[in-house]
């Protein structure tokens, strides 16, 4: 994985692409397409010499987390009705390491009420995709980056490429969509590659698919829906990568919470290094991801 440490953008684009998920009913086969190729792999974000420090929660009355349903696979109503996702699933496995399951509640509601529901305490800690930002840090404490969102790059099958890697796409096309972060990452990574810029994300795809252009370079959770689903027509295929920008990709999903809270922040760190050593990160990842995000 390729990654420069630099500043943030938001996921908003991520989130209002990836709602439409469920709308056309594709996460369930995606999620089963995931368990019969190669298991995708998922980067330990925690230096697994690191002990971090995990104050007493034995005084907590409670731990409310609140969460959306509009960001899947990450957080949404499943087909039974109940609250399911990456996140989801997440905060049970961060209660139970730190031994407060009991303690433990998540509820959900709209993206845009959730800051002022932790202010007024409504409840304890975000865990939705809020981009981090130096406004936000301002007025809260976040946990370190669980997940980064990466970019990734998709040829298609017939370009004719000497090798599996980026620098075979010199002197070929590459779509991007236009005055789109990944746009701006792509010009700054690939100063040698030629790119051809569209309107939308499905006008970019189109092209893909029948060969105007030999490759295209977008966020990579978007790709891996569209390519393990019907639309791709098994017409193309990840190449190298992934990659990761703070710059223009963002901090990464992170929990967050009131700036008084930051032993929660604390404690959070502490159970997310656990899971990441135990691998039950990746686990929980398998779920839901039908290529991996990296």
């Amino acid at each position: 994985m390729i990654r420069a440490e630099v500043s943030s953008l938001g996921l908003r684009g991520v989130r209002a692409i990836v709602a439409t998920i469920l709308l056309l009913g594709l996460l369930a086969p995606l999620m089963a397409r995931a368990d019969e190729g190669a298991v995708p792999d998922f980067p330990v974000l925690f230096d697994a010499r690191e002990r971090l420090p995990r104050p007493d929660l034995s005084v907590l009355l409670r731990l409310r987390f609140l969460t959306t349903t509009d960001f899947p696979p990450f957080n949404f109503i499943d087909q039974t009705g109940h609250l399911a996702g990456f996140q989801v699933d997440l905060v049970r496995e961060i209660c139970a390491e730190l031994g407060i399951e009991a303690k433990c509640q998540i509820q959900a509601m709209p993206f845009a009420d959730l800051q002022a529901a932790l202010t007024n305490k409504q409840g304890d800690a975000v865990i939705a995709g809020t981009a981090v930002t130096g406004e936000l840090r301002r007025s809260f404490a976040f946990s370190r980056p669980f997940a980064m969102l990466p970019a990734r790059f998709v040829r298609n099958r017939s370009a004719r490429l000497d090798v599996e890697e980026v620098g075979a796409l010199r002197g070929k096309s590459v779509g991007v969509v236009a005055a789109t972060a990944h746009e701006a990452m792509f010009k700054a990574f690939f100063p040698d590659l030629r790119s051809v810029p569209f309107e939308s994300r499905s006008a970019m795809l189109d092209a893909l698919k029948k060969g105007d252009v030999d490759a295209v370079f977008a966020d990579g959770l978007q790709l891996s829906f569209w390519l393990a689903s019907d639309a791709s027509a098994q017409c193309c295929a990840l190449l190298d990568g992934p990659f990761v920008s703070e710059r223009f990709l963002g901090e990464g999903l992170t929990i967050m919470m009131r700036q008084e809270d930051q032993f929660l922040a604390e404690a959070f760190d502490s159970a997310l290094a656990a899971l990441s050593r135990k691998g039950r990160l990746k686990e929980i990842s398998l779920r839901y991801f039908p290529l991996g995000l990296y």
